[in-house]
């Protein structure tokens, strides 16, 4: 049940009426009519701004729009007061009954309550982390990864078939530097005292992957040129730093459908093909870019290469995708791989990048909107960065990683569930910091305690009244006289559990899960607001003594405040608490 939904096909049904009754000019278009919740609550359950957007199409008065649907609507039994506020906005009140039938489909689709069919079926490829195999993620990472993973679960909820795709960054340099790497530490495992150049990665952990070749390959290659050693070191420590970086990925419960390999681009005529893909469409030609803005004229030399006609769209400079010496540039293979996302059939494309990677994303959509010939949209949202604070202090340095703060390190203060709440307590696209004291923090200034907490007094009133001898089944609480939830302080929790299935769809169509921490957060806010109230006024405890009529229906709103908090929490990939330790 969609609550706003229903409304909203009202206020369509009334308008179409009022066509038919020539009230309003044939030919209007309603598709920016919309029906939300009111800024202030103290105006009512609902508001529309159809008479606002229509006025101009309709050359009519908004007022006058507004006070003959507020006539169409104040008919249904399920509007008791349609108001006309201002130049033409129309506040709408709805019966109590039709609150209690949102509690009672709460209660009977359970877990699925909010689901949707938005999505269609369509197919999204999500693609998120995409680190360098070239060490363990770090703090940055994790931000990408938590919301990436969070986004699919979203989408998959609002009825989209979602692929969650890891792109293995294994085909440049940075993977030459991850070899010779491994090599002084295979060396070291063979007791010779190693020294790391600069551009090496000289952290603790390559020590395994060195006592590993050593394992693999004996003393073979020690001492030995690099031509003999640095094919098999490189596909063998991706492979050591690709194990490493899931068993990452898995403290935060996170799981790739698919790992799509860059180098798999290289060698097997896929670059080609996709730039043939561009040159058969005209967007592929031999000429010289203009320097680069800030560039003095003996700063840069003007060389003809082979270009991406990316202007043609929407992109502000054309792009080089081959070098003048013949070599790839990186965008080539980027192009190469999302010709391979679109060849794949997917309908919608995502990337989660880091905020470091800005300046790519209107090539990248210039290249999705040539080689789909604008029929495949692709979002890319990009993860501004995280700041990790303790004790006051800035926390910058993992003793394992070297130079930066691990996903481990993270998880390790503060346990994945609170790693994937907070981070998801920001929009992606502004910077966060992290306080790993606060995130342990019992009070109401932590968001992911606030809600878990929530969902814990639920269940630990749940189990009370069972040792108390009262019934507290699934089916008893479907049963429940929902007539008995009719105080104001009760209704506003309901309300807040009628937004649900409108904040999926606006969540899904956004491509934002924060909007979904900031529900759960507002609906633990009124959860706990209506127990305490409870303390002073008995008709609103959970279990009120002498009267199971209202024991059984204040009890079955708190469960349909778990099983939405329940829902949503797995959405962000956190487990609900039911109990608080």
């Amino acid at each position: 049940m969609n609550l706003f939904s229903d409304i909203h096909s009202l206020v369509i049904e009334s308008l179409n009426a009022m066509v038919a009754d020539g009230a309003l000019p044939d030919g209007l278009d309603f598709a920016n009519v919309a029906v939300e919740p009111p800024r202030d609550a103290a105006h009512g359950d609902m508001a529309t701004n159809a008479a606002m957007v229509l006025a101009k199409p309709a050359k009519m008065k908004p007022r006058d729009i507004a006070d003959a649907l507020a006539a169409k609507l104040g008919a249904d039994a399920r509007i008791t007061e349609a108001s006309v506020a201002g130049p033409g906005f129309l506040n709408l009140r709805l019966a109590d009954t039709v609150w209690q039938t949102v509690l009672g489909a709460v209660l009977n689709a359970g877990a699925d309550y909010g689901r949707s069919n938005m999505g269609q079926g369509k197919r999204v490829n999500v693609e998120y982390v995409s680190a360098n195999p070239t060490g363990p993620l770090h703090v940055g990472h994790t931000r990408g990864a938590v919301f990436g993973d969070a986004l699919s679960s979203l989408l998959d909820f609002a009825g989209y078939d979602v692929t969650r795709e890891y792109y293995i960054n294994d085909g440049g340099g940075q993977v030459d530097v991850l070899a010779r790497s491994a090599y002084l530490r295979y060396l070291e495992a063979h007791g010779q005292s190693v020294e790391f150049p600069d551009g090496t990665y000289p952290a603790d952990y390559l020590k395994p992957v060195g006592e590993a070749l050593k394992a693999e390959y004996g003393d073979s290659f020690v001492d030995q040129p690099e031509e003999a050693w640095l094919e098999k070191f490189r596909l063998f420590a991706t492979e050591q730093m690709m194990q490493l970086i899931r068993e990452d990925l898995a403290l935060l419960g996170i799981k790739m459908d698919v790992f799509y390999s860059e180098k798999s681009l290289y060698g097997t005529g896929r670059i080609e093909a996709a730039l043939e893909e561009l040159k058969e469409k005209g967007l592929i030609y031999r000429g010289v870019l203009e320097p680069p803005k800030g560039k003095k004229p003996d700063d840069w030399e003007p060389r003809e290469q082979t270009l991406f006609k990316s202007t043609d769209h929407g992109d502000d400079v054309d792009r080089a995708v081959m070098k003048s010496d013949g070599a790839w540039t990186y965008f080539a293979p980027d192009i190469a791989y999302h010709y391979d996302k679109v060849s794949r059939g997917f309908d919608e494309l995502i990337d989660i990048f880091g905020a470091d990677h800005g300046g790519y994303v209107k090539r990248m959509k210039a290249a999705v909107s040539a080689l789909s010939d604008g029929k495949v949209p692709l979002d890319i949202k990009l993860c501004q960065l995280v700041k990790l604070f303790k004790d006051g202090a800035e926390f910058k340095m993992s003793k394992r990683a070297g130079t930066f703060v691990t996903l481990r390190d993270v998880v390790d203060a503060v346990g994945p569930d609170v790693t994937r709440f907070m981070l998801l307590t920001r929009k992606n696209d502004q910077g966060f910091d992290f306080d790993l004291d606060k995130a342990l923090e019992q009070s109401k200034d932590n968001p992911v305690f606030y809600v878990q907490y929530a969902n814990a007094r639920i269940c630990s009133t749940l189990r009370k009244a069972a040792a108390e001898g009262i019934e507290v089944s699934d089916d008893t609480l479907k049963a429940a006289e929902l007539t008995r939830i009719a105080d104001p302080a009760q209704l506003a929790v309901v309300k807040k559990l009628a937004e649900w299935p409108r904040l999926v769809e606006i969540s899904g169509r956004t491509n934002e899960p924060h909007r979904v921490a900031f529900y759960l957060y507002d609906l633990a806010s009124e959860l706990h607001g209506l127990y305490h109230l409870g303390k002073s006024k008995q008709n609103l405890r959970f279990v009120n003594d002498g009267d199971q009529s209202a024991t059984h229906a204040n009890l079955a709103l708190a469960r349909a405040v778990s099983v939405v908090i329940s829902a949503g929490l797995g959405i962000l990939g956190v487990k609900p608490a039911e109990e608080m330790r």
